[in-house]
């Protein structure tokens, strides 16, 4: 069960830590590379700023973007931006989203994302927290995987193998975290792979953001997983 009130207060505090951990950088550092290829600093902050408007887009039950090529457009065209206008618009647009979720609403509904994804809006909250606290680490600032909150990392784990489990491509894994607690994703026939590890190894394994060198797999080399 989503709790979107709790989570929209965890989208608050993540924001603020991105906003004084960015806002030590400088107009040059904005525009040197990020954790992510082929992206700047700028185009990461310039994500997170259109991902806080397009999803006040799904809240107001319009389009998420007009199409992938606006989506992409919009990023280009404000990743070279200095500090502090990107800075007042992840600040500016995250503000949109809170008085966006601050609307009546019902929260059970079912909501369209991009490419036909569907949710539940309650949902939407954790999305965008995701967004935020994933993409802080991205801008590669200090910021990493085992400096994210115990309870985000737990959540994000167990949202990642519920959105590769079943996938054919994926084969039936067991995931277990050093302190012993569990997931299981992919194909649901086959004996399991076995994959251990520390949990922020495990996210970023799991997210595409580290090549898994601090875990552990039972079947020699670790499964290969779908791009998110």
């Amino acid at each position: 069960m989503n709790d979107h009130e709790h989570d929209l207060l965890l989208v608050r505090e993540a924001t603020d830590r991105l906003l004084a951990a960015a806002a030590k950088l400088d107009n040059a550092a904005v525009a040197g590379p990020s954790r992510l290829p082929g992206w700047t600093r700028g185009h990461v902050l310039a994500h997170v700023a259109r991902n806080a408007d397009a999803l006040v887009n799904v809240l107001a039950g319009h389009p998420m973007y007009l199409s992938a090529e606006a989506r992409d457009a919009d990023i280009e065209r404000d990743a070279p931006r200095p500090l502090d206008v990107q800075l007042d618009d992840v600040r500016d647009s995250a503000a949109r989203f809170t008085a966006q979720a601050a609307q009546p609403a019902d929260w059970s509904r079912t909501v369209e994302l991009r490419n036909g994804v569907t949710d539940k809006a309650a949902r939407l909250p954790f999305r965008r927290l995701v967004e935020v606290e994933l993409h802080h680490v991205d801008l590669g600032i200090g910021y990493e995987l085992e400096d994210l909150p115990e309870e985000f990392t737990d959540r994000e784990i167990a949202f990642l193998a519920e959105r590769f489990a079943g996938n054919a491509a994926v084969p039936r894994i067991a995931i277990t975290a050093s302190d012993g607690r569990q997931w299981t994703t992919g194909r649901t026939d086959g004996d399991p792979v076995s994959v251990i590890g520390p949990a922020p190894a495990l996210l970023g394994w799991l997210s595409g953001r580290r090549a898994g060198a601090e875990l552990e797999c039972d079947g020699g080399l670790l499964p290969v997983l779908p791009a998110l």
